[in-house]
């Protein structure tokens, strides 16, 4: 009996697009789904949970409409949630997810059984983050059904680890569903997680750059004028070690010293909450060193099939050397 996600084999190209905060929104995620991949957003970027329940309402409703104008299914939506006493929002969140028979929710800052089994009473998913291998052993323990390993290079709160060795050491426990993110932005680097062992691909910064994003024109220049060594990894934001666009933080006033600190910076009044401050110091992975174009979803995912697929034949025509 397999362990993994029934849907996978039913998208377009194994690839989530990652929630990303203050980017991901309706027009994204439906156009990720209308174009056979899972689209997904943090429910904390709707202020209130009745905002929230007004944006399931609009992805659902835009989504039954495509399926009924086309005949074709669409790919699966999902929400992240963050699971953390210090989220006032998350039992309000949780029970909207179950009222909409939310299909996919990632868990992030908590894996609770208790959660888990909320979202599993009407057939959800649970997927969770993690970057190291003790978070990985907790989220089994709670019984979700898929675990997103944040590799070193992953935009935002990214992990350290090179995703070759992470894989490797979760899936020698873990038999469910592995997703795999860090520094994903072609259909190459899609086929590249498969072969390391992954079953879908996570990515999130190569979707900072599509029409239906959030994110404003400054922040998609600043992506396509970014190398690697541009992205800056520290605490400085919001006291747990993220990636961000070093440009953003030059332009907020942080020096190098600043950026060495492990402890969140007081921006203050200006800045005073986390939220204000991520609005004007950009996140973004070391994957934004091959992105160089802004593309509506639509011909960013026939983009990616292709890349996917030349690298796949690719890989073919090599075995056939191999072994001698």
């Amino acid at each position: 009996m397999s362990h993994k996600a029934a849907f996978i084999k039913d998208l377009s190209l194994p690839a989530i697009a990652a929630p990303m905060f203050l980017i991901s929104g309706p027009k994204l995620v439906v156009e990720c789904c209308k174009n056979g991949i899972v689209g997904t957003f943090p429910a904390l970027n709707q202020r209130t949970s009745e905002g929230f329940e007004e944006w399931l309402i609009e992805i659902k409703t835009e989504l039954d409409k495509f399926e009924a104008e086309t005949g074709k299914k669409a790919a699966p939506f999902g929400v992240n949630l963050i699971v953390h006493p210090t989220n006032p929002r998350l039992e309000a969140d949780i029970k909207l997810c179950i009222k909409h028979k939310v299909p996919l929710v990632i868990t992030s800052l908590g894996a609770v059984s208790m959660v888990v089994d909320a979202i599993h009473s009407y057939g959800g998913l649970v997927f969770h983050d993690i970057i190291k291998k003790r978070h990985a052993e907790k989220a089994q323990e709670a019984g979700v059904d898929g675990l997103i390993l944040v590799a070193a290079g992953a935009g935002g709160h990214g992990g350290t680890i090179n995703p070759m060795s992470l894989v490797a050491e979760i899936k020698k426990f873990f038999h469910k569903t592995i997703i795999l993110s860090g520094c994903i932005s072609t259909g190459r680097d899609i086929a590249s997680a498969l072969q390391m062992g992954a079953d879908i691909a996570y990515m999130g910064t190569r979707f900072i750059n599509t029409d239906e994003s959030m994110a404003p024109e400054e922040y998609r220049d600043m992506v396509i004028n970014s190398e690697a060594g541009d992205v800056v990894y520290t605490a400085a934001v919001s006291g747990v070690s993220a990636n961000f666009l070093g440009e953003s933080l030059k332009a907020a006033g942080l020096s190098e010293e600043d950026l060495k600190k492990d402890t969140k910076i007081d921006f203050g009044k200006e800045l005073d909450t986390e939220a204000k401050a991520w609005k004007t110091i950009w996140s973004a992975g070391q994957g934004s060193t091959t992105i160089d174009k802004t593309l509506p979803v639509a011909e960013l995912v026939a983009s990616l099939k292709t890349e996917f697929k030349a690298a796949i034949e690719e890989q073919i025509k090599v075995l056939e050397n191999y072994p001698k």
